[in-house]
C-alpha cells in the first residue's frame, strides 16, 4: 500500500488510544511501497518512532511518516521556487 493510505488502515482496524506495540501486532505486516528504494512494512517503519501511544490515528499516521526512509520521498533536494540550483545539485530543467 502506498503510506499515505496507512491512516484509513489504521482508523479502520485499531482502537484508540493504541500503544506502538499494539499497532505493530495489528498492522505490521502490511506492507509500504516505496517509490523510490526497498519496501518497507509497517512494523520496520512503527519500530523507530519513540511515541509509545497514540490517541488517534493521525497522530500515528504522522509519526509514521516522519521515521520513512528517503526512498519514499520524491527528488532530494528539489526546490521548485528558485531558479537558482542549490550547491552541488544538478539542475533537472530551467
Amino acid at each position: 500500500m502506498r503510506p499515505v493510505e496507512a491512516r484509513e488502515l489504521f482508523a479502520e482496524e485499531l482502537t484508540f488510544p493504541t500503544t506502538r506495540s499494539q499497532a505493530i501486532a495489528a498492522v505490521g505486516d502490511r506492507e509500504l511501497e516505496a517509490p523510490n528504494g526497498a519496501d518497507r512494512t509497517l512494523a520496520e517503519v512503527l519500530a523507530r518512532c519513540p511515541e509509545a501511544e497514540f490517541r488517534c490515528a493521525t497522530g500515528l499516521y504522522e509519526e509514521m511518516m516522519e521515521f520513512l526512509d528517503v526512498g519514499f520521498v520524491g527528488r532530494t533536494e528539489y526546490d521548485d521556487r528558485s531558479r537558482t540550483p542549490r550547491t552541488g545539485v544538478t539542475p533537472v530543467s530551467l
